[in-house]
Protein backbone atom coordinates (compact mmCIF):
# COMPACT_ATOMS: atom_id res chain seq x y z
CA UNK A 1 0.00 0.00 0.00
CA UNK A 2 1.68 3.49 -1.63
CA UNK A 3 1.06 6.85 0.46
CA UNK A 4 -1.68 7.88 -1.71
CA UNK A 5 -3.51 4.38 -0.57
CA UNK A 6 -3.22 5.36 3.07
CA UNK A 7 -4.30 8.82 2.93
CA UNK A 8 -7.43 7.78 1.26
CA UNK A 9 -8.54 4.97 3.78
CA UNK A 10 -7.73 7.72 6.03
CA UNK A 11 -9.96 10.16 4.47
CA UNK A 12 -12.98 6.92 4.27
CA UNK A 13 -11.83 6.72 7.94
CA UNK A 14 -12.74 10.33 9.25
CA UNK A 15 -15.68 10.92 7.31
CA UNK A 16 -17.30 7.72 9.54
CA UNK A 17 -15.85 9.26 12.61
CA UNK A 18 -17.03 12.85 11.86
CA UNK A 19 -20.48 13.07 13.01
CA UNK A 20 -19.29 11.09 16.15
CA UNK A 21 -16.43 13.67 16.43
CA UNK A 22 -18.56 16.71 16.30
CA UNK A 23 -21.94 15.25 18.37
CA UNK A 24 -24.12 15.42 15.23
CA UNK A 25 -25.97 12.26 15.75
CA UNK A 26 -27.30 10.09 18.49
CA UNK A 27 -23.89 7.51 19.29
CA UNK A 28 -25.51 3.85 19.67
CA UNK A 29 -28.45 5.00 16.78
CA UNK A 30 -24.96 5.77 14.71
CA UNK A 31 -22.87 3.21 15.86
CA UNK A 32 -25.59 0.35 14.61
CA UNK A 33 -25.89 2.26 11.24
CA UNK A 34 -23.15 1.75 10.32
CA UNK A 35 -22.66 -1.97 11.54
CA UNK A 36 -25.17 -2.69 9.44
CA UNK A 37 -24.03 -1.73 5.89
CA UNK A 38 -21.88 -2.68 3.38
CA UNK A 39 -19.39 0.20 3.15
CA UNK A 40 -16.73 0.50 -0.35
CA UNK A 41 -13.30 1.42 1.43
CA UNK A 42 -10.60 2.49 -0.48
CA UNK A 43 -8.18 -0.04 -1.72
CA UNK A 44 -10.04 -2.97 0.25
CA UNK A 45 -13.64 -2.64 -1.50
CA UNK A 46 -16.57 -4.08 -0.27
CA UNK A 47 -16.64 -3.70 4.07
CA UNK A 48 -18.50 -4.05 6.92
CA UNK A 49 -17.38 -1.89 9.98
CA UNK A 50 -17.99 -3.22 13.37
CA UNK A 51 -18.94 -0.35 16.05
CA UNK A 52 -15.89 -1.25 18.29
CA UNK A 53 -13.65 -1.09 15.49
CA UNK A 54 -14.86 2.76 14.55
CA UNK A 55 -14.75 3.75 18.01
CA UNK A 56 -11.15 2.66 17.99
CA UNK A 57 -10.44 5.14 14.72
CA UNK A 58 -12.19 7.77 17.03
CA UNK A 59 -9.80 6.71 20.04
CA UNK A 60 -7.20 7.17 17.90
CA UNK A 61 -8.04 10.36 15.81
CA UNK A 62 -8.52 11.93 19.18
CA UNK A 63 -5.61 10.92 20.54
CA UNK A 64 -3.25 11.57 17.50
CA UNK A 65 -4.78 13.43 14.86
CA UNK A 66 -5.59 12.34 11.29
CA UNK A 67 -2.57 10.37 11.04
CA UNK A 68 -3.34 7.97 13.78
CA UNK A 69 -6.02 7.06 10.74
CA UNK A 70 -3.81 5.80 8.28
CA UNK A 71 -2.88 2.28 7.90
CA UNK A 72 0.19 1.01 9.21
CA UNK A 73 2.62 0.25 6.78
CA UNK A 74 3.46 -2.89 5.73
CA UNK A 75 4.24 -4.91 2.74
CA UNK A 76 1.35 -5.69 0.03
CA UNK A 77 0.36 -8.02 -2.73
CA UNK A 78 -0.83 -4.58 -4.89
CA UNK A 79 -3.97 -2.83 -5.24
CA UNK A 80 -6.91 -2.44 -7.14
CA UNK A 81 -7.58 -0.40 -9.46
CA UNK A 82 -10.72 2.34 -8.21
CA UNK A 83 -11.83 5.69 -10.32
CA UNK A 84 -10.10 8.74 -9.88
CA UNK A 85 -12.25 11.78 -8.94
CA UNK A 86 -11.56 13.44 -12.12
CA UNK A 87 -13.24 9.77 -13.60
CA UNK A 88 -16.17 10.15 -10.73
CA UNK A 89 -16.68 13.94 -12.13
CA UNK A 90 -16.53 12.80 -15.67
CA UNK A 91 -19.48 9.59 -15.45
CA UNK A 92 -21.73 12.33 -13.00
CA UNK A 93 -21.49 14.86 -15.78
CA UNK A 94 -22.54 11.78 -18.51
CA UNK A 95 -25.09 10.47 -16.54
CA UNK A 96 -26.65 13.64 -16.10
CA UNK A 97 -27.36 14.18 -20.08
CA UNK A 98 -29.08 10.57 -20.22
CA UNK A 99 -30.91 10.35 -17.32
CA UNK A 100 -33.61 8.76 -19.32
CA UNK A 101 -31.54 5.85 -19.81
CA UNK A 102 -31.64 2.60 -17.77
CA UNK A 103 -28.19 1.68 -15.78
CA UNK A 104 -27.35 -1.60 -17.63
CA UNK A 105 -27.87 0.60 -21.25
CA UNK A 106 -25.76 3.56 -19.51
CA UNK A 107 -22.84 1.13 -18.25
CA UNK A 108 -23.12 -0.53 -21.91
CA UNK A 109 -22.66 2.96 -23.28
CA UNK A 110 -19.46 4.15 -21.39
CA UNK A 111 -18.05 0.48 -22.44
CA UNK A 112 -18.68 1.83 -25.92
CA UNK A 113 -17.82 5.45 -25.92
CA UNK A 114 -14.22 3.91 -24.23
CA UNK A 115 -15.06 5.81 -21.10
CA UNK A 116 -14.10 2.72 -18.86
CA UNK A 117 -12.77 -0.34 -19.49
CA UNK A 118 -15.24 -3.74 -19.07
CA UNK A 119 -12.61 -5.22 -17.15
CA UNK A 120 -11.60 -3.09 -15.07
CA UNK A 121 -15.00 -1.45 -13.53
CA UNK A 122 -17.82 -3.58 -12.91
CA UNK A 123 -21.43 -2.88 -13.72
CA UNK A 124 -22.07 -2.78 -9.99
CA UNK A 125 -19.00 -0.43 -9.62
CA UNK A 126 -21.32 1.87 -11.68
CA UNK A 127 -24.70 1.18 -10.13
CA UNK A 128 -23.61 1.89 -6.45
CA UNK A 129 -21.87 5.14 -7.77
CA UNK A 130 -25.05 6.27 -9.53
CA UNK A 131 -27.34 5.24 -6.46
CA UNK A 132 -25.05 7.19 -4.04
CA UNK A 133 -25.51 10.26 -6.21
CA UNK A 134 -29.49 9.90 -6.51
CA UNK A 135 -29.33 9.20 -10.20
CA UNK A 136 -31.07 6.14 -10.35
CA UNK A 137 -34.35 5.52 -11.31
CA UNK A 138 -37.51 7.50 -10.16
CA UNK A 139 -35.70 9.32 -7.19
CA UNK A 140 -34.21 11.43 -9.34
CA UNK A 141 -37.21 13.27 -10.63
CA UNK A 142 -39.00 12.98 -7.18
CA UNK A 143 -39.03 16.26 -4.97
CA UNK A 144 -37.67 15.28 -1.77
CA UNK A 145 -39.56 16.15 1.74
CA UNK A 146 -37.30 18.93 3.15
CA UNK A 147 -37.81 20.80 6.58
CA UNK A 148 -36.64 24.22 7.56
CA UNK A 149 -33.76 24.17 9.65
CA UNK A 150 -31.38 26.85 11.49
CA UNK A 151 -28.88 25.73 14.66
CA UNK A 152 -29.19 27.56 17.33
CA UNK A 153 -25.20 28.61 17.85
CA UNK A 154 -22.91 29.95 15.55
CA UNK A 155 -20.04 28.10 13.77
CA UNK A 156 -21.97 24.81 13.71
CA UNK A 157 -22.53 24.81 10.34
CA UNK A 158 -21.31 26.75 7.52
CA UNK A 159 -22.92 26.91 4.17
CA UNK A 160 -20.62 27.20 0.90
CA UNK A 161 -21.15 27.91 -2.64
CA UNK A 162 -20.30 29.54 -5.79
CA UNK A 163 -21.92 31.75 -7.65
CA UNK A 164 -21.60 33.72 -11.38
CA UNK A 165 -20.58 37.49 -10.75
CA UNK A 166 -20.61 40.49 -12.41
CA UNK A 167 -18.48 40.98 -16.16
CA UNK A 168 -15.23 42.73 -16.10
CA UNK A 169 -14.19 44.51 -18.86
CA UNK A 170 -10.09 44.22 -19.87
CA UNK A 171 -8.83 45.77 -23.49
CA UNK A 172 -12.91 44.94 -25.06
CA UNK A 173 -12.73 41.67 -23.80
CA UNK A 174 -15.08 40.33 -21.44
CA UNK A 175 -13.88 38.38 -18.22
CA UNK A 176 -16.17 36.50 -15.96
CA UNK A 177 -15.78 36.83 -12.52
CA UNK A 178 -17.08 33.97 -9.59
CA UNK A 179 -17.54 34.57 -5.98
CA UNK A 180 -17.15 32.12 -3.61
CA UNK A 181 -18.46 32.12 -0.31
CA UNK A 182 -19.51 30.59 3.24
CA UNK A 183 -22.39 31.79 4.89
CA UNK A 184 -23.02 30.81 8.90
CA UNK A 185 -26.12 29.25 9.32
CA UNK A 186 -27.32 30.37 12.72
CA UNK A 187 -26.35 34.29 12.78
CA UNK A 188 -26.31 34.64 8.67
CA UNK A 189 -22.72 36.23 9.04
CA UNK A 190 -20.27 35.73 6.33
CA UNK A 191 -17.58 34.62 7.19
CA UNK A 192 -15.39 35.20 4.26
CA UNK A 193 -16.17 35.80 0.50
CA UNK A 194 -13.84 37.62 -2.61
CA UNK A 195 -13.96 37.47 -6.37
CA UNK A 196 -11.98 35.04 -8.59
CA UNK A 197 -11.68 34.83 -12.50
CA UNK A 198 -11.99 31.05 -12.26
CA UNK A 199 -13.76 28.01 -10.43
CA UNK A 200 -10.80 26.44 -9.44
CA UNK A 201 -9.25 25.33 -6.27
CA UNK A 202 -7.33 27.93 -5.38
CA UNK A 203 -10.21 30.48 -4.67
CA UNK A 204 -11.95 28.22 -2.20
CA UNK A 205 -8.51 27.30 -0.78
CA UNK A 206 -7.79 31.03 -0.04
CA UNK A 207 -11.58 31.93 1.02
CA UNK A 208 -11.56 28.94 3.37
CA UNK A 209 -8.41 30.00 5.06
CA UNK A 210 -9.57 33.78 5.31
CA UNK A 211 -12.42 32.43 6.83
CA UNK A 212 -11.16 30.27 9.46
CA UNK A 213 -8.32 33.05 10.60
CA UNK A 214 -10.84 35.26 10.53
CA UNK A 215 -14.14 33.67 12.21
CA UNK A 216 -12.99 31.08 14.12
CA UNK A 217 -13.32 26.79 13.00
CA UNK A 218 -17.20 25.42 12.19
CA UNK A 219 -17.91 21.85 13.00
CA UNK A 220 -19.57 21.20 9.66
CA UNK A 221 -18.98 23.04 6.33
CA UNK A 222 -22.11 22.29 3.71
CA UNK A 223 -21.95 22.16 0.05
CA UNK A 224 -22.92 20.98 -2.69
CA UNK A 225 -20.90 17.84 -5.26
CA UNK A 226 -19.04 20.52 -6.94
CA UNK A 227 -15.80 19.25 -7.87
CA UNK A 228 -13.83 22.11 -5.74
CA UNK A 229 -15.93 20.77 -2.90
CA UNK A 230 -15.43 17.16 -3.32
CA UNK A 231 -12.00 17.40 -4.11
CA UNK A 232 -9.30 15.27 -1.67
CA UNK A 233 -7.30 18.74 -0.71
CA UNK A 234 -10.49 19.92 0.94
CA UNK A 235 -11.24 16.38 2.27
CA UNK A 236 -7.66 16.44 4.21
CA UNK A 237 -7.92 19.81 5.68
CA UNK A 238 -11.11 19.45 6.96
CA UNK A 239 -9.94 15.91 8.52
CA UNK A 240 -7.12 17.69 9.65
CA UNK A 241 -9.22 20.74 11.88
CA UNK A 242 -11.94 18.25 12.52
CA UNK A 243 -14.15 19.95 10.74
CA UNK A 244 -17.14 17.44 9.01
CA UNK A 245 -17.46 18.24 5.26
CA UNK A 246 -20.99 17.07 4.29
CA UNK A 247 -22.70 17.36 0.63
CA UNK A 248 -26.02 18.08 -0.73
CA UNK A 249 -27.91 15.42 -3.25
CA UNK A 250 -27.53 16.60 -6.88
CA UNK A 251 -30.36 18.73 -8.07
CA UNK A 252 -31.00 20.06 -4.63
CA UNK A 253 -30.22 23.43 -4.27
CA UNK A 254 -32.79 24.41 -2.48
CA UNK A 255 -31.42 22.42 0.93
CA UNK A 256 -28.44 25.24 1.08
CA UNK A 257 -31.09 28.05 0.67
CA UNK A 258 -29.12 30.17 2.92
CA UNK A 259 -26.38 30.76 0.78
CA UNK A 260 -28.39 30.84 -2.32
CA UNK A 261 -30.19 33.10 -0.85
CA UNK A 262 -27.06 35.36 0.30
CA UNK A 263 -25.80 35.11 -3.32
CA UNK A 264 -29.97 36.50 -4.61
CA UNK A 265 -29.13 39.29 -2.16
CA UNK A 266 -26.07 40.36 -3.62
CA UNK A 267 -27.86 40.74 -6.60
CA UNK A 268 -30.43 42.78 -5.92
CA UNK A 269 -28.31 45.32 -3.17
CA UNK A 270 -24.76 45.18 -4.54
CA UNK A 271 -24.71 44.49 -8.19
CA UNK A 272 -27.34 47.34 -8.68
CA UNK A 273 -24.41 50.06 -6.95
CA UNK A 274 -22.12 48.22 -9.55
CA UNK A 275 -23.64 49.79 -12.71
CA UNK A 276 -23.94 53.45 -11.74
CA UNK A 277 -20.87 52.92 -10.59
CA UNK A 278 -18.82 50.68 -12.49
CA UNK A 279 -15.30 48.77 -11.53
CA UNK A 280 -12.80 47.35 -14.18
CA UNK A 281 -10.55 45.47 -12.38
CA UNK A 282 -10.87 42.87 -9.71
CA UNK A 283 -9.04 44.05 -7.15
CA UNK A 284 -11.58 47.25 -7.47
CA UNK A 285 -14.55 44.83 -7.41
CA UNK A 286 -13.25 42.81 -4.04
CA UNK A 287 -12.56 46.02 -2.01
CA UNK A 288 -16.21 47.28 -2.87
CA UNK A 289 -17.63 44.09 -2.31
CA UNK A 290 -15.64 43.83 0.97
CA UNK A 291 -17.18 47.43 1.94
CA UNK A 292 -20.62 46.15 0.95
CA UNK A 293 -20.57 43.21 3.04
CA UNK A 294 -19.45 44.98 6.28
CA UNK A 295 -21.33 48.37 6.06
CA UNK A 296 -24.97 47.24 4.68
CA UNK A 297 -25.46 43.20 4.96
CA UNK A 298 -23.66 42.66 8.24
CA UNK A 299 -25.27 45.96 9.17
CA UNK A 300 -28.58 45.43 8.46
CA UNK A 301 -31.74 43.96 10.38
CA UNK A 302 -32.49 40.35 9.17
CA UNK A 303 -35.71 38.86 9.09
CA UNK A 304 -35.00 35.87 10.09
CA UNK A 305 -33.22 36.83 13.41
CA UNK A 306 -35.76 38.27 15.80
CA UNK A 307 -34.74 42.03 15.11
CA UNK A 308 -30.95 41.34 15.14
CA UNK A 309 -28.13 42.10 12.78
CA UNK A 310 -25.85 39.31 11.33
CA UNK A 311 -22.98 41.39 12.98
CA UNK A 312 -25.45 41.11 16.10
CA UNK A 313 -26.40 37.57 16.49
CA UNK A 314 -22.27 36.69 15.76
CA UNK A 315 -20.87 38.76 18.48
CA UNK A 316 -23.80 38.03 20.96
CA UNK A 317 -22.32 34.52 20.73
CA UNK A 318 -18.55 35.10 20.41
CA UNK A 319 -17.62 33.16 23.24
CA UNK A 320 -18.90 30.08 21.99
CA UNK A 321 -16.35 30.58 18.75
CA UNK A 322 -13.12 28.46 18.47
CA UNK A 323 -10.53 29.77 17.16
CA UNK A 324 -7.25 28.07 15.60
CA UNK A 325 -4.00 27.70 17.59
CA UNK A 326 -1.73 27.45 14.95
CA UNK A 327 -2.89 29.63 12.05
CA UNK A 328 0.52 28.78 9.96
CA UNK A 329 -0.84 24.79 9.77
CA UNK A 330 -3.03 26.44 7.21
CA UNK A 331 -0.38 27.02 5.11
CA UNK A 332 0.28 23.46 4.44
CA UNK A 333 -3.28 21.15 4.37
CA UNK A 334 -4.62 23.47 1.45
CA UNK A 335 -1.80 22.06 -0.54
CA UNK A 336 -2.77 19.48 -3.37
CA UNK A 337 -0.66 16.23 -2.96
CA UNK A 338 1.20 14.27 -5.28
CA UNK A 339 3.79 11.44 -4.87
CA UNK A 340 6.50 11.30 -7.49
CA UNK A 341 9.88 9.37 -8.02
CA UNK A 342 12.32 11.37 -8.88
CA UNK A 343 14.60 10.29 -12.21
CA UNK A 344 18.10 9.84 -12.16
CA UNK A 345 19.08 13.22 -13.64
CA UNK A 346 17.28 15.15 -10.14
CA UNK A 347 14.00 15.86 -11.82
CA UNK A 348 9.97 15.20 -11.65
CA UNK A 349 7.56 15.60 -13.84
CA UNK A 350 4.17 17.48 -12.64
CA UNK A 351 1.59 19.32 -14.76
CA UNK A 352 3.78 18.28 -18.12
CA UNK A 353 6.67 20.30 -16.62
CA UNK A 354 9.94 19.27 -15.58
CA UNK A 355 11.11 20.51 -11.70
CA UNK A 356 14.32 19.71 -9.95
CA UNK A 357 14.62 18.72 -6.78
CA UNK A 358 17.72 18.23 -4.42
CA UNK A 359 20.09 15.21 -5.69
CA UNK A 360 19.30 13.65 -2.11
CA UNK A 361 16.13 12.42 -2.90
CA UNK A 362 17.25 10.98 -6.68
CA UNK A 363 15.99 7.54 -6.63
CA UNK A 364 13.69 8.00 -3.72
CA UNK A 365 9.39 8.42 -4.02
CA UNK A 366 8.87 11.90 -2.43
CA UNK A 367 5.80 14.09 -1.05
CA UNK A 368 4.80 16.43 -3.16
CA UNK A 369 2.70 19.72 -2.53
CA UNK A 370 1.58 22.44 -4.90
CA UNK A 371 -0.06 25.58 -4.84
CA UNK A 372 -0.93 28.26 -7.60
CA UNK A 373 3.04 29.44 -6.48
CA UNK A 374 5.33 26.51 -5.75
CA UNK A 375 6.00 23.53 -5.99
CA UNK A 376 7.24 21.96 -1.96
CA UNK A 377 8.70 18.66 -0.83
CA UNK A 378 7.61 17.27 2.19
CA UNK A 379 9.05 14.72 5.16
CA UNK A 380 7.02 13.66 7.54
CA UNK A 381 4.24 16.37 7.09
CA UNK A 382 7.16 18.94 6.74
CA UNK A 383 8.63 21.21 4.36
CA UNK A 384 12.06 20.18 3.71
CA UNK A 385 12.73 21.68 0.00
CA UNK A 386 11.14 23.49 -2.94
CA UNK A 387 11.11 22.30 -6.18
CA UNK A 388 12.46 24.74 -9.47
CA UNK A 389 11.36 24.38 -13.32
CA UNK A 390 13.90 23.51 -14.84
CA UNK A 391 15.97 25.75 -16.93
CA UNK A 392 17.49 23.70 -20.06
CA UNK A 393 19.53 26.58 -21.69
CA UNK A 394 21.20 27.02 -18.16
CA UNK A 395 21.53 23.26 -17.40
CA UNK A 396 23.65 22.87 -20.71
CA UNK A 397 26.17 24.60 -19.09
CA UNK A 398 26.62 23.08 -15.76
CA UNK A 399 29.00 20.62 -15.46
CA UNK A 400 26.92 17.61 -14.06
CA UNK A 401 28.20 15.57 -10.85
CA UNK A 402 27.87 11.40 -11.16
CA UNK A 403 24.35 10.30 -9.41
CA UNK A 404 25.01 8.77 -5.92
CA UNK A 405 22.87 5.45 -7.06
CA UNK A 406 24.26 5.27 -10.49
CA UNK A 407 26.14 2.09 -11.73
CA UNK A 408 30.02 1.79 -11.08
CA UNK A 409 30.21 0.82 -15.09
CA UNK A 410 33.59 3.30 -15.98
CA UNK A 411 35.23 2.30 -19.41
CA UNK A 412 37.50 -0.54 -19.06
CA UNK A 413 36.53 -1.68 -15.73
CA UNK A 414 38.46 1.24 -14.07
CA UNK A 415 35.26 1.43 -11.72
CA UNK A 416 35.11 -2.04 -10.60
CA UNK A 417 35.31 -2.72 -6.53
Amino acid sequence: MNEKNRHEVALFRYGLIAPLLNGQVDVKVYLNDVEGKNHSVPYYGERRIASKTLQEWLLNYRRNGFDALKPKKRADRGSSRRLSPDDLDQLLEIRKKSLHMPVSVFYEQLIKRGEINKNQVSYSTINRLLKKHNLVGESILANPERKRFSHEKVNILWQADLSLGPYLSNKGKSIKTFLIAYIDDCSRLVPYGQFFTSEKFDGLRVVTKEALIRRGKPKIIYADNGKIYRSETLQYACAQLGITLAHTQPYDPQSKGKIERFFKTVQTRFYPLLKSNPVHTLEELNERFWRWLEEDYHRRVHASLDGKTPHEAFQVQFDQVTFLEDVSLLETIFLKREQRKVKADGTITLNKKLYEVPSRFIGNSIDVRIDEKSVYIFEDDKKVAEATLANMQDNAHVKRVRSPISLATGKGGDDRV
